[in-house]
């Protein structure tokens, strides 16, 4: 679950074929949010894992990630700020103002707008990109986007002031033929503290492939240390494909190992608020149904080793409401050249 991918090929493994001229490149994606243990041969060194690479890259990213949410916690409400810090997640009921929940509705399920999807599994998620077109329709929206309590709270989660990329997006659940949807998995998007947030447009209900979250994930312990310590020396010897590229899976069973508990599950209803920190384990619900969620989602990831919360260009106003726009053509561009693989594919118009 993120914003359109930049898949590369898999870079080659250690040994006589690694491509020497890229070693600088690898070399610096050290300091970047770079987590693909299968497309960066130092990444994925077995030697240097083993030695403590991947843990000390975790440690720093979230003990930054620490700072920089101290400088960030006046912003939201201090009860919010303690369900996030007790649990990695927020959330609030009747989050929009009366009467913006039916207009967005109305205004958003719209067959007159472009949308793009993705199949994963069974599982096929459309999107349409927030943008000027979206927030000249829908000012009530545009205004809690841009409301200190709801700025605050993206802030403080993703720990980072940069301002996350909007979409409006439906996610229809055992709908087609295929492998069981890998985000059923209980994983962790990656390795740095990074936001992701609903608000849900229409009821989720048990049975309705809701959202789950392990509560207290978030927090870096001795035991998680040592999880993903061990994950990270062995994950090339899986053939874990998406835990090779960055995102770890874990069986509910290994849980009470970590101290966790077992995933909470946000069965909510419609105009519910859930705001997570994507480092947590948390993953779809399943359902023996063919099921529909339509929510508005943010994303927010920034680099994890920057020590200053603000300082992003591209959360200029002018550019920030654009961004999303932009990022679907310039992957486009990419795809075209070969560069990267374009996975999110033009679905027509908006309801399908």
């Amino acid at each position: 679950m993120g914003p359109p991918n930049l898949e590369a090929q898999p870079a080659p493994a250690e040994g006589p074929q690694l491509q020497w001229w890229r070693t600088p490149f690898w070399a610096l994606a050290l300091l970047t949010g770079a987590k693909s243990f299968a497309d960066n041969p130092i990444l994925g060194s077995t030697r240097l894992n083993a030695a403590g690479l991947h843990a000390r890259r975790l440690k720093l990213a979230h003990a930054l990630a620490r700072s920089r949410r101290a400088r960030l916690a006046h912003r939201l409400p201090a009860e919010w700020k303690e369900q996030f810090d007790r649990n990695g997640f927020v959330v609030v009921r009747d989050f929009l103002p009366p009467g913006l929940l039916e207009e967005i509705q109305k205004e958003l399920l719209d067959p007159r707008m472009e949308c793009r999807s993705q199949q994963q599994g069974d599982t096929v998620t459309t999107r349409i990109p927030i943008g000027p077109r979206v927030t000249r329709r829908l000012p009530g929206l545009a205004a809690v986007l841009d409301s200190a309590n709801w700025k605050g709270l993206m802030a403080y989660v993703a720990s980072t002031r940069s301002a996350p990329l909007y979409y409006l997006q439906a996610i229809a659940g055992g709908v087609s033929d295929g492998p069981p949807d890998p985000q059923l998995q209980l994983h962790s998007d990656t390795f740095q503290p990074s936001l992701k947030a609903w608000i849900f447009l229409t009821d989720v209900p048990e049975d309705g492939r809701p959202l789950t979250y392990v509560a207290g994930s978030h927090r870096l312990t001795d035991e998680r240390i040592a999880w993903e310590k061990r994950k990270s020396v062995e994950v090339l010897k899986t053939g874990d494909r998406l835990s090779q590229r960055g995102s770890f899976r874990i069986s509910p069973e290994e849980l009470p190992g970590l101290g966790l508990p077992q995933a909470t599950h946000f069965a909510v209803p419609a105009n519910t608020l859930v705001a997570v920190d994507t480092c947590g384990f948390h993953a779809r619900a399943a359902s023996d149904r063919p099921t529909l969620r339509i929510e508005i989602w943010a994303y927010s990831r920034r680099s994890p080793f920057l020590p200053w919360t603000g300082l992003d260009l591209l959360s200029w106003k002018p550019i920030a409401v654009r961004r999303a726009d932009w990022l679907q053509k310039i992957v486009d561009w990419m795809d075209r050249r070969g560069l990267a693989k374009q996975h999110w594919q033009s679905a027509g118009r908006w309801p399908l």
